[in-house]
């Protein structure tokens, strides 16, 4: 099958072309440009706001002008992501897709359908003129990925639609009605470097291969997290070796279980083959203990040039056994919905330089003193090792409202159209959801979307036929909103 084959023509066709403009988080200014003068060719009237939010709106359909408002949403950025053989600018380059049997990808970098797929169906409903609906209101945010800025910074009365349809979930099938509230936390330890010992080893030891995924979606699937695989192999070596710390990094993002990490290292040249066996003990117990979720977990150790400095020896304890300590993963699942993780923390980022060690990490629960509880548990860890720890403001989460009147016109819609009663469900993952449910009380929402997988990393990808039913979805739920009292 070639991409202009696929269906719904007009939905891939708008997602062709996004995937043609850089968008990355904080930087959507070539989005945003796409997106007026999308406007401007269509004769539809459009506004931004201060943050760089887009607003585009369409009149309704003829005899359909008395129905309430629909807002839909999606957010102008995407996660940049790569594999680290892939050459690519994410700044400047155009994403390249490819069919893989029933899934688009992307070559060696994240797809972008997260949420580039909710853009292009907004810009398929402004563009169709054989689609009946009411009002409609088109909202672009940005920069979601990196701290929901765009939804945070939003005033009040930039949209003003009576309902909220977020086109930003990755299960088609599933109807969502509420998301968890979120914060990061940022620990900073001093990194004072002396001179390296002479007689040492200098190795590198890197931790990739693996699966990674979504810090909120993927975050219950048991999959391994890099940071946290290399720290406890350095603890392992520290207990048994003089172990010297030259550098380490690992991960990148805060809403990304990291991939990829390393660390530069070295120990007495008497302990270079003890080391070299040791991983091969320690790599056999984590493939066996990863089995499932990383078959392609690799933790390989290279020769070195020795290095001039090395990390204090106190504070580089300090470090390891704090990381060692801090908690990543499931915390807790819910009460009330069956399935659905209710608190949890991702070990995100670990970055050196300018004579510290920053780690970010980020703490997720639908329920907000358990948000809390999460943050201050990994802070007591980072603070007993002697780190900076700051803990953000955070973001709401959206409290499910299995009453809700466009959640059961949703419903109503997917047993009419597949003759199958759509999951009505929560989402651990954040959602700009609460944000505008803050600034707009009265909204009416539910969020649906394609199937996506292996998000905001290069192994994300979009099920192709579950876009024609999203697709379908969306325009039958459009001709069926109620009138406004």
């Amino acid at each position: 099958m070639e991409k202009t084959e696929l269906k719904p023509a007009i939905v891939f066709h708008y997602f062709e072309e996004v995937c043609r403009v850089p968008r990355p988080s904080k930087k959507e200014e070539k989005i945003r440009t796409y997106l007026l003068n999308f406007a401007k060719e269509h004769g539809l009237s459009a506004k931004t706001d201060d943050a760089g939010n887009v607003l585009i709106e369409k009149a309704a359909s003829p005899g359909k002008e008395n129905l309430k408002k629909v807002i839909l949403q999606s957010h102008m950025d995407m996660v940049c992501e790569k594999n680290n053989d892939t050459q690519h600018n994410f700044e400047t380059d155009p994403i390249d897709t490819y069919i893989d049997g029933e899934w688009l990808r992307a070559k060696g970098t994240t797809l972008g359908a997260d949420n580039g797929i909710g853009i292009a169906a907004e810009l398929a409903i402004l563009a169709s003129d054989d689609i009946e609906h009411g009002p409609i209101q088109c909202v672009f945010t940005v920069d979601e990925e990196t701290g929901l800025t765009g939804a945070f910074s939003m005033k009040e009365g930039f949209m003003d639609g009576d309902i909220l349809i977020n086109l930003d979930s990755e299960d088609e099938g599933e109807l969502f009605i509420g998301c968890a509230g979120g914060a990061g936390t940022t620990a900073k330890f001093p990194c004072s470097m002396i001179a390296a010992p002479e007689g040492y080893f200098f190795f590198r030891v890197t931790v990739k291969g693996l699966t990674g995924g979504h810090s909120g979606d993927d975050i219950n699937k048991n999959r391994a997290n890099a940071n946290k695989i290399l720290n406890r192999y350095l603890v392992q070596l520290m207990q048994n070796y003089d172990l010297r710390l030259c550098e380490i990094d690992g991960g990148n993002l805060h809403n990304a279980i990291p991939r990829e990490a390393y660390a530069l290292c070295a120990v007495p040249m008497s302990d270079k083959e003890a080391v070299r066996v040791d991983l091969n003990i320690y790599l056999s117990d984590v493939e066996n203990e990863f089995a499932v979720t990383e078959p392609n977990l690799q933790i390989e150790l290279e020769s070195e040039s020795s290095c001039a400095q090395v990390m204090d020896a106190k504070e580089m304890k300090r470090f390891l056994l704090s990381i060692y300590a801090v908690h990543n993963g499931v915390y807790a699942m819910s009460q009330d919905i069956p399935g659905l993780v209710e608190t949890s923390s991702n070990l995100a980022s670990i970055k050196q330089g300018n004579g510290e060690i920053m780690v970010v990490t980020s703490q997720r629960s639908s329920i907000l003193s358990s948000r809390k509880d999460m943050s201050m548990m990994v802070s007591s860890a980072f603070l007993l090792g002697g780190a900076a720890v700051t803990t953000g403001d955070g973001y709401p989460g959206w409290k499910p409202n299995p009453s809700s009147e466009i959640l059961n016109i949703a419903v109503e819609s997917y047993k009419r159209l597949f003759h199958v009663e759509p999951k009505v469900k929560a989402i651990h993952a954040g959602l700009e959801c609460g944000l505008f449910l803050e600034k707009c009380p009265s909204l009416d929402m539910v969020s649906f979307g394609p199937t996506l997988r292996g998000v905001h990393s290069p192994d994300e990808r979009m099920l192709i036929p579950t876009v024609d039913k999203f697709w379908r979805h969306l325009v039958d739920v459009l001709a069926h909103i109620p009138v406004k009292a």
